[in-house]
């Protein structure tokens, strides 16, 4: 992370950066004393925004001010709506394919499934706002500029979109194991692709509202694949299978 790029650090300058509507990933703060800290966390709580404890030594490394207890984690982007996204799929005349990452926690996925997606056409993403990485400089820099051209939400509950998104006519494809073979299904049509995080997978709740399970066959020592590299193959055949459906030929 670059650490001076991504904190706005001090009481004053936090709660103005919460007042202000700026993008704000995440609180850090030492201890919840004092009027202007609770204020700010309480603003926090209000707004759907993670406070997190952390010790002083840490919290006064990541800033070249006195950062008297509080900083806040900030986005250099934008976050949209999912109905934004899904306006976008309809201006394009095409049926909308939106990636749902639940729990991604390292930068370097987050960005290599953010310039994936963009690449290949995925019409946005939706991300967690709790356990979950935010869109960092250091997200930024892995994702070679793509968070500046991808649409991406950040929502409180991943469950909830999904359930929307059902209503609004997509079918939810989480990527998990013991699913059905991802290039041996359909994917054509509305679609939500489901990723995990790291180590855990999806979550039982998200997994329990998703409309099927996708696995990529393995075949080595390793059996599993990073949630990049899982995210890259299943989009790149969906992709694969709506070029087909419009009489295209597929890469060989």
């Amino acid at each position: 992370m670059d650490k001076k790029a991504d904190i706005i650090a001090g009481r004053n300058p936090v709660m103005e950066a919460l007042k202000s509507g700026i993008e704000v990933n995440k609180i850090l703060i030492v201890e919840n004393k004092g009027h202007i800290i609770k204020q700010i966390t309480g603003s926090a709580k209000e707004k759907g925004i993670p406070v997190e404890f952390t010790d002083k030594k840490k919290l006064d490394s990541l800033t070249d001010v006195n950062p008297q207890g509080v900083a806040a984690l900030v986005s250099p982007v934008k976050y949209v709506g999912v109905d934004s996204i899904l306006n976008y799929a309809r201006q394009k005349k095409e049926d909308p394919l939106i990636m749902i990452l639940d729990g991604i926690q390292d930068p370097a996925n987050l960005g290599s499934i953010i310039r994936t997606s963009e690449v290949m056409g995925v019409h946005g993403i939706v991300i967690p706002k709790r356990r979950s990485v935010g869109i960092t400089t250091a997200v930024t820099k892995i994702s070679a500029g793509a968070v500046y051209h991808q649409r991406i939400a950040r929502v409180s509950n991943i469950s909830q979109i999904i359930k929307e998104l059902k209503g609004k006519g997509l079918w939810i494809a989480a990527c998990d194991m013991g699913g059905e073979t991802y290039y041996a299904k359909d994917l054509t049509g509305p679609l939500a692709v489901v990723i995990g995080g790291e180590g855990k997978g999806v979550s039982k709740l998200v997994l329990d509202n998703c409309d099927f399970t996708l696995s990529i066959p393995v075949h080595g020592k390793v059996n599993s694949l990073n949630a990049g590299i899982a995210a890259a193959i299943t989009v790149s055949e969906v992709m694969r299978q709506r070029r087909m459906e419009n009489g295209g030929i597929p890469d060989s």
